[in-house]
């Protein structure tokens, strides 16, 4: 059964990975500060769905599949590479527009067809990630019973989860608290390039990444 210094450890140790500037912050950022705290609370929810599969498969065997087949791994790699690229393309071809940006009201409950959109890119950009494989098979180990049992598993996939949906969802509120900044044309402009060039970035480094 794992104890609770070991559920405390693990929690610690996913905190720093959470709090790991990488494309899943960049995602949640600039969903929040673009279309406010409901879209980076669902890209939040998108990241942390990401963690627990990541999580499930590592327990299972599945992650270590990926991690240790160079093929899979490759695959994996250049299709979340690609769609970062995407996301970062889109992000410019969002800064290039004519006419800056305007902060429309809402009516209440009206429901928005960009928030299915927010919760994609986020959980798409963590299942896409095979680091987050390779992270969760040398991470989930170390704090598995010998002879783990579900719960033992399900006790570490849920601690992954809360921890990282706790942090996004705080990223995501403190964003969306600076939307009137964010409102602002040249604000805006500014925010889709930065975050287009990180998210291009990111999707060439993790292209160039190997498994070791």
């Amino acid at each position: 059964m794992t104890t609770a210094p070991q559920l405390l450890a693990f929690g610690g140790v996913i905190v720093l990975g959470a709090m790991s500037p990488g494309p899943d912050f960049a995602v949640v950022v600039r969903h929040s500060a673009v279309s406010g705290r409901a879209h980076g609370t669902l890209a939040a929810a998108g990241v942390a769905s990401g963690v627990f599969a990541w999580a499930i498969a590592a327990a299972s065997g599945v992650a270590a599949l990926v991690a240790l087949i160079p093929v899979a791994f490759t695959v994996i790699k250049l299709v979340g590479a690609g769609y970062l690229a995407y996301l970062g393309i889109r992000a410019l071809w969002s800064a290039r527009r004519v006419g800056g940006f305007r902060v429309e009201p809402t009516a209440p409950g009206a429901a928005s067809p960009g928030r299915w959109v927010a919760f994609r890119d986020g959980l798409l950009c963590n299942l896409l990630n095979p680091k987050a494989a390779v992270f969760f098979v040398a991470l989930l180990p170390q704090f598995l019973p010998a002879d783990p049992g579900l719960l033992d598993t399900v006790a570490l996939s849920v601690t992954a989860v809360v921890i990282t949906g706790a942090w996004f969802l705080a990223v995501a509120s403190l964003v969306a608290g600076l939307r009137r900044l964010f409102a602002r044309p040249a604000v805006r402009r500014a925010v889709d390039a930065v975050t287009g060039v990180v998210l291009i970035g990111l999707g060439v480094r993790l292209a160039l990444t190997s498994a070791r």
